[in-house]
């Protein structure tokens, strides 16, 4: 037999290797073999995936420590899909109804008309919330504009800007008192649980001040939420507490003697929950934003026009957060649902308004929270925080999409020149000797210390009670307190539109001293203007 060479064998070994190495190459081509690119590809979507399953399962059980009922937070991972996070409240009410529900589904009507689907994840936790923005797990998150400035500083990286207004509560946040406690006045020295940087420590504050109190008069008892606020006025160890509806009636009902001292009922424009998007989020994103605002306003004007909608949103709710129907129906009528033209005018956009907007909210609220020591000194400009991208940019008109009309009052009453008051706020308003005519600096001080009170607790009625000292005749002085509470009324009237029988006007002459009139000093305080909230 013949031998081969050296040579040949080497050649016939080359011709094997390159059979192999072609065979390997057109399975490849073929996809039965996976290349290396599609490997690191595979498992980095692997290691996503198990990050958002601990992610959900850890987020579920927040939820059921916290005593929430179980919600569907599946994720997809669609770029196609909208993830929104929210918390167990009814201002969401029209995107979820808009939505078909909670899940990312082709019923939806973001689907239908604009071609993506939308997931709302239900994140009660508020660190945890946070954290699923910083990572992108979700492209908008709830937030109150009231205490975003106690954490846009700690969000700077990320540059969250307000996309839009979702609603304004209106009696979904209360104070609850215990026996004894009549007006805000009564709340000075007392225990009151609030959970600090939240809604609920909002509207404390500005109750406070409505009362002439502030937050060093009382002795705040922080806890972790409003339900645990309510828990400690259940259980007796504080004098009051800021809760959500429907613990506010669930307090009322267990403790004797027990009642609500204020809810966002009376006041309307305090609490506004918008939504935050990443700067960069917006700009890739902004058709996609302006339809969903669209659709979100459109699912908003129907939940506000038809109860019969709001049944079937409130489905939609319970089975998202795990509630009772009822509890999800009445979530929904503790908020007012903004339209299009609320939201213009949150964002300063209607000329004519004169209510409040966001920019007077986060301009207020960032610095009462820093004189509190919750906020730093400088906080960024409203005017980098909002968005000017969606909601400037969309067209919607009819009735529908109309802003809230304001709430007219009946003329006041004999009896309403009497009726115990919600608050009292003691201003010292200075008149011409002898005049009822308001100067520019007393103008001034009812805007610097009034008027945002009488612009928030908007349902509320207004009793202006004029007091002289004892200096002169006492039927002359009655007459002129009544006529200088008269023009306090007329100028808040003209200058912000405030509905004229929203007044009870008063003038008590010499006849309601807080001082001695024996001294100069208590003259001086006795020259004074009261502004007391009234319920209506």
């Amino acid at each position: 037999m013949a031998r081969l060479t050296s040579l040949s064998k080497f050649l016939i070994t080359l011709f094997v290797v390159g059979i192999i190495g072609f065979g390997f190459y057109m399975l490849k081509n073929s996809g039965i073999l996976p290349s290396a690119e599609n490997t690191a590809q595979q498992s980095s979507k692997d290691s996503e995936g198990k990050k958002d399953k601990g992610f959900l399962e850890s987020a579920k059980d927040r939820l059921e420590n916290a005593g929430k009922g179980k919600a569907n937070n599946s994720s997809s991972s669609s770029d196609d899909v909208i993830k929104v996070g929210v918390v167990t409240w009814g201002g969401y009410a029209g995107g979820q109804y808009w939505n078909e529900g909670f899940k990312a589904n082709k019923q939806s009507r973001f689907y239908k008309d604009y071609g993506f689907e939308v997931e709302f994840k239900v994140l009660d936790d508020f660190d945890a919330s946070r954290n699923a923005f910083k990572a992108d797990e979700v492209n908008l998150l709830w937030c109150t504009i009231d205490a975003f400035p106690t954490e846009v500083e700690g969000l700077s990286d990320y540059e969250p800007q307000v996309v839009f207004q979702a609603d304004w509560s209106r009696g979904g946040d209360a104070v609850v008192v215990k026996r004894g406690i009549n007006s805000v006045a009564d709340l000075k020295g007392k225990k009151v649980a609030v959970a600090a940087m939240t809604p609920s420590h909002t509207f404390l504050l500005w109750l406070l001040e409505a009362g002439d109190l502030a937050a060093k008069d009382i002795k705040i008892v922080e806890v972790p939420s409003a339900i645990d606020a309510a828990d400690a006025f259940k259980s007796g160890t504080v004098d009051a507490a800021v809760v959500w509806s429907p613990d506010d009636a669930d307090c009322v009902d267990k403790v004797p003697g027990a009642k609500v001292l204020q809810n966002t009922k009376n006041a309307t424009h305090i609490i506004a929950d918008v939504f935050l998007a990443k700067k960069k989020y917006i700009e890739n994103n902004r058709e996609k934003l302006q339809q969903l605002y669209e659709g979100w306003m459109k699912g908003a004007a129907e939940l506000n026009g038809s109860d019969a909608a709001k049944k079937k949103a409130a489905k939609i709710l319970a089975d998202g957060l795990g509630q009772p129907e009822d509890f999800c129906y009445d979530a929904i009528n503790n908020v007012r649902l903004t339209t299009h033209g609320d939201n213009l005018n949150f964002f300063g956009l209607n000329k004519d308004y004169t209510g409040v907007t966001g920019e007077d909210l986060y301009n207020k609220m960032k610095k009462v929270y820093h004189e509190i020591g919750y906020a730093p000194q400088k906080v960024r400009s409203w005017r980098l925080v909002a968005s000017r991208e969606v909601v400037p940019q969309v067209n919607l008109s009819g009735a529908e999409h109309a802003s809230e009309v304001k709430k007219t009052f009946k003329p006041a009453t004999k009896a309403e020149t009497t009726k115990p008051a919600i608050s009292t706020k003691r201003v010292s308003i200075t008149f011409p000797t002898g005049s009822s005519t308001l100067e520019d600096n007393a103008k001034t001080v009812i805007d610097l210390q009034f008027k945002d009170i009488a612009k928030g607790f908007a349902n509320a009625k207004i009793r202006i009670e004029g007091n002289t000292d004892n200096v002169g005749g006492h039927d002359s002085n009655v007459a002129l307190s009544k006529k200088r509470a008269r023009s306090v009324a007329d100028y808040l009237q003209s200058e912000y539109k405030m509905d004229p029988n929203r007044f009870i006007i008063v003038g008590n002459g010499p006849d309601k001293p807080i001082a001695s009139n024996n001294t100069k000093e208590g003259r001086a305080k006795n020259r004074r203007t009261d502004f007391q909230l009234i319920a209506d």
